[in-house]
């Protein structure tokens, strides 16, 4: 059986909803899902007074965790463009398994959320993609296939590079049924993907 990771960073809890949807639609695709969460960098204090989700369920990754499966699915919000500072913490500790080429042939994809719609969605994507390169993943996006990413009557997430959702500038917009329909349909085709290739 494809065994799966679903990786993410959630601040207020959008990505853990969405790393829920993505897992979803692996589990459709006949693959063993695991959802973990990279450690919190932010002092615990400094996140309460800030608002941030910090009863989420998923358990905390370690860098070992990743070699243990045959595809990876990270989430991660953007700040500024880019992946948010506690997943690129966690991406720059796999050195060891870089050297070892532990990731090489594995598949992998990105999802992620910004607060506005055009607040970087893409280039944060993009951005972790090469995470995944360095490593000698094999990327997969969210095609065209799923159609809710063209849209026009409504404003949603949604790109060929992965699955995405838009929190409004205070975080409360909350991932709507066509995003979470996305970010199925993206865990779906990994996983569909990661069994093909694995076999």
């Amino acid at each position: 059986m494809t065994k799966v990771l679903v990786l993410y960073h959630s601040t207020y809890g959008h990505l853990e909803a969405m790393a829920k949807a993505v897992a979803e639609g692996a589990r459709e695709a006949g693959a063993a899902v695991d959802i973990k969460r990279v450690p919190e960098t932010v002092p615990e204090d400094l996140a309460r007074s800030s608002g941030y989700k910090l009863d989420q369920e998923a358990p905390i990754a370690t860098v070992a965790d990743l070699a243990e499966y045959d595809a990876i699915i990270v989430g991660v919000g953007t700040r500024y463009g880019r992946m948010a500072g506690q997943m690129a913490s966690f991406w720059d500790q796999t050195g060891g398994l870089w050297a070892k080429g532990a990731l090489v042939g594995k598949v992998g994809g990105v999802f992620t959320s910004t607060a506005t719609q055009h607040g970087g969605q893409e280039t944060t994507i993009i951005s972790t993609i090469t995470q995944l390169l360095h490593h000698g993943m094999v990327v997969v996006g969210l095609p065209y296939a799923w159609a809710g990413q063209m849209r026009l009557d409504e404003i949603t997430g949604g790109s060929p590079y992965g699955a995405s959702t838009i929190t409004g500038s205070d975080g409360s917009r909350q991932p709507s049924a066509n995003e979470l329909e996305g970010a199925r349909f993206q865990g779906r085709h990994i996983a569909q993907v990661a069994a093909k290739v694995t076999a």
